[in-house]
C-alpha cells in the first residue's frame, strides 16, 4: 500500500523531488502525508505554500499512480521505491534520486562494482573501438561488473551491445516510460538486455523522450555508479552533465583523451583539463584507480590460505574506518569516503587490510560490514 502513496507522491513533486523528500522523512509515510493533504501546513508550518498547493492535486496524482501500477502488474514491471531493498543504494544517497523507479530484467542494481559509460550519439571509430576494448578488458578483469548507460545512439548502445557480448550484466536507463523503446532501432538490444541486465526509468508509461529527460536521466545515469567513463563527447555535449553531476555526487570521473581539435573529444579533453576527470588509457587503469584490484588480491591470499589476523594494530586510518561503521553500519565506499574524509583508492586499499584481518567484510551491493 505504501508503494501506492509512494507512486502518487513521485507523480505530484515529480520536479521538486528534494522537498518531497524532506516531507516524506518528516511524516515518517507516503501515505501520512496524503492523509493529511489538507491541513499540511498545520503539521508542517514550514512547509512552502507552493507545495501545499501541489497536494491539491493529489486525487489525481493517486488515480494515475493507481493506473501506473495496473500497468505494471500487467507488464511485470518493478515498482521501485526509495528505501526499499532493491533500490539501488547508491543513487539513494543522492538528495535528488526519485522516489520510484520503473525497473524491467534480472541484474541486481547494488552489484559490488557499477561503472556507467557514456559518449556522443556521434562516435568515430575511435570511440567505438575504445568502449569495445574497455568493456572486454573489464570483462576480464572484474567479471562481475554492472554496465549502465543511456541506451542512445552512439557510444551507449556500443557499450550494452559489448557487454552484452562478453557475458557481463547491463542497463539501460531510459528517458521515457516502460511502455515504449527510444531509438526503436535498438529494440532487439533492449530485449536481449531484459535477460541479462535490465530497463530502467523513472518516467510514468505514456512519457515521451523529450529533451528535458535526457538531462534529468543523467544524474541516475551517475548516480548508481561507482565511476563513469565518457568515451567521447564534443564541447558542448550531453555527456559533460553527466560527469559534472558524477563529480558533484563525489563519484570518480574519467575521459578517454583525444586529439586535439577533433570535435568528439574536446569535451573529454576539456574534463581532463580541468582536472574534473582522470585520463583514461585502459581498464587495468580504472581498476587500479578505484581499488578494484584489492578483489583479485584478497582472492589470491584467501587461495593461498593466509589468516586474518585476530589482533590488528589497527593504523590512524583504519581506526577512522572502524569508528564511522561503528556509528552507522554497512556504508557504501563512496560514503565511507565522505564520511572517513580518505579519498577512495587510498580507502579501497585500506579496506582490503581491514578485510584480511577480519574487520570488516565485504556485503551485496558494494557495502562494507564491520565484523567487529
Amino acid at each position: 500500500m505504501e508503494s501506492y502513496y509512494m507512486l502518487a507522491l513521485s507523480r505530484l513533486g515529480f520536479f521538486r523531488v528534494a522537498e518531497m523528500r524532506v516531507l516524506l522523512d518528516k511524516a515518517g509515510s507516503a501515505k501520512a502525508l496524503f492523509e493529511h493533504k489538507d491541513d499540511l501546513r498545520q503539521m508542517f508550518p514550514e512547509c512552502n505554500q507552493s507545495v501545499v498547493s501541489l497536494f491539491q492535486q493529489g486525487d489525481e496524482a493517486l488515480k494515475r499512480a493507481e493506473q501506473e501500477m495496473e500497468f505494471a502488474a500487467k507488464h511485470n514491471i518493478r515498482c521501485l521505491t526509495l528505501g526499499c531493498d532493491d533500490y539501488p543504494k547508491r543513487l539513494e544517497n543522492c538528495e535528488d534520486a526519485p522516489l520510484v523507479l520503473f525497473y524491467m530484467g534480472n541484474a541486481d542494481l547494488n552489484k559490488l562494482r557499477v561503472v556507467s559509460v557514456v559518449g556522443t550519439r556521434r562516435c568515430t571509430q575511435y570511440g567505438r573501438d575504445v568502449t569495445e576494448r574497455f568493456v572486454r578488458e573489464m570483462s576480464e578483469l572484474c567479471p562481475d561488473v554492472l554496465i549502465t548507460s543511456g541506451l542512445a545512439y552512439g557510444i551507449d548502445v556500443v557499450a550494452h551491445r559489448m557487454a552484452l557480448e562478453c557475458g557481463l550484466q547491463t542497463v539501460g536507463v531510459l528517458a521515457h516510460g516502460l511502455d515504449t523503446i527510444y531509438p526503436a532501432a535498438h529494440r532487439n538490444t533492449a530485449k536481449q538486455m531484459l535477460g541479462q541486465g535490465g530497463l530502467l526509468t523513472e518516467f510514468f508509461q505514456q512519457t515521451k523522450a523529450d529533451r528535458m529527460n535526457f538531462l534529468r536521466r543523467n544524474r541516475i545515469v551517475a548516480g548508481m555508479a561507482d565511476a563513469t567513463l565518457v568515451v567521447e563527447s564534443a564541447y558542448r555535449g550531453g555527456s559533460l552533465s553527466t560527469a559534472r553531476i558524477a563529480n558533484e555526487y563525489n563519484r570518480e570521473v574519467f575521459a578517454v583523451p583525444g586529439r586535439i581539435g577533433d570535435e568528439a573529444s574536446e569535451g573529454c579533453n576539456k574534463l581532463i583539463a580541468r582536472n574534473r576527470a582522470q585520463i583514461f588509457t585502459d581498464a587495468q587503469d580504472l581498476v587500479e584507480a578505484m581499488g578494484w584490484n584489492a578483489d583479485q588480491k584478497l582472492a589470491k591470499a584467501r587461495n593461498q590460505g593466509i589468516q586474518p589476523d585476530l589482533f590488528p594494530t589497527l593504523s590512524a586510518d583504519g581506526q577512522k574506518v572502524v569508528n564511522v561503521l561503528k556509528g552507522s553500519n554497512d556504508l557504501q565506499i563512496n560514503i565511507l569516503s565522505v564520511q572517513a574524509g580518505i579519498n577512495i583508492p587510498e580507502l579501497s586499499s585500506l579496506l582490503f587490510d581491514l578485510e584480511m584481518e577480519g574487520i570488516v567484510k565485504t556485503l551485496p551491493g558494494g557495502v562494507y560490514h564491520l565484523v567487529r
